[in-house]
């Protein structure tokens, strides 16, 4: 078994004792969606620490879309609790780059690129060649891609 998910299951058993039901309910659903992704497709398979932080991921990606769409809505009762799921799952995944971090990146990959021949906003696609590997897990998509936009654009 991955570390990382006997990590989480370690911590449900602690909350589940501790009665604390947000988080409780919180790794439980993400213990779930962990294992649909191991029986998904034609075998089962053990995920990696990496598959997993990646499901976290997109479970947090939820949660945080989940929590502005109730936000619009009004409901801010669902939203608040959508954040606070998202804020433990936060948890369980590495530190997010800061904006400079992330354009320092942006900014080299720019410039390779640059010296490689591209130019303009249709060297997009590579740059994002050269930035995705170095980001992986670290930001989101459409946070670096919009970094990508405006470096080349401006």
């Amino acid at each position: 078994m991955t570390t990382l998910k006997s990590k989480l299951q370690e911590d449900l058993t602690a909350a589940i004792r501790g009665r604390d039901e947000l988080r409780s309910s919180t790794l439980r659903l993400t213990l779930t969606a962990i294992t649909k992704e191991e029986v998904a497709g034609t075998q089962a398979r053990e995920l990696s620490d990496e598959d997993v932080q990646k499901v976290i991921a997109r479970e947090a990606k939820k949660r945080r879309e989940a929590a502005e769409a109730f936000g619009q809505a009004g409901r801010t009762e669902q939203a608040e609790r959508e954040k606070a799921e998202g804020e433990i799952l936060a948890e369980y995944l590495p530190k997010q780059l800061s904006d400079d971090e992330l354009q320092a990146i942006v900014a080299q990959a720019v410039e390779e690129a640059r010296a490689a021949g591209a130019e303009g906003p249709r060297a997009m696609g590579q740059v994002m060649k050269i930035v995705n590997p170095k980001v992986a897990g670290l930001a989101e998509g459409g946070r670096v891609a919009a970094t990508v936009k405006k470096h080349l654009a401006g």
